[in-house]
């Protein structure tokens, strides 16, 4: 696997659930049986990427269940928790034109619609009402921020997307 084909991480594997090798399954995607839209997927154990099958899932109370193919027991599961769950970029969906993944927005240029450079986008944040754009400047900048939280609110604060470009326009003020 080459360097920038990576996979892209969709969750992990949790702790084991029963003696016949179920794992219970923490997801990343906008719902818990999104991850299974996918197939196979890659384990991530102690840093080398190995395809599996799932064989089954259904959920189990609040979360979900999976069998893997080659897990029979308990054990076998309980070696896997914490093991992440990727795929191939390749695999992902294909997007409208005005539609991006959250990932396609980490290292994009931060500008308000004054021109102000806020820094760039380092990872995004999930909060109960929105997501918000964490911005890290290279260092402090005149208004003596290394870092802000926007909200991830279009048409509100963002402005405009562009992923060819690697910018993000957003109506905000760089002294808040």
């Amino acid at each position: 696997m080459n360097d920038n084909q990576q996979p892209i991480v969709l969750g992990k594997l949790g702790s084991s659930h029963g003696i016949k090798g179920w794992i219970k399954i923490t997801a990343y995607t906008d719902s818990v049986e999104g991850i299974f839209d996918y197939s196979p997927w890659l384990l991530n154990e102690q840093g080398e990427w190995r395809e599996v099958k799932v064989k089954q899932w259904k959920p189990q109370g609040k979360a979900v269940i999976a069998e893997l193919e080659g897990v029979t027991n308990r054990e076998q599961a309980q070696m896997l928790t914490n093991c992440e769950i990727g795929i191939m970029p390749e695999q992902m969906q294909e997007l409208a034109d005005d539609e991006f993944y959250w990932r396609d927005l980490i290292g994009c240029e931060v500008t308000n619609t004054k021109g102000y450079n806020m820094g760039k986008v380092d990872q995004i944040v999930e909060t109960g009402s929105n997501d918000v754009l964490l911005v890290k400047a290279n260092a402090k900048d005149a208004f003596g921020k290394a870092e802000r939280m926007i909200p991830f609110v279009t048409e509100q604060f963002i402005k405009e997307v562009d992923l060819q470009g690697k910018q993000v326009v957003v109506d905000w003020d760089p002294d808040f």
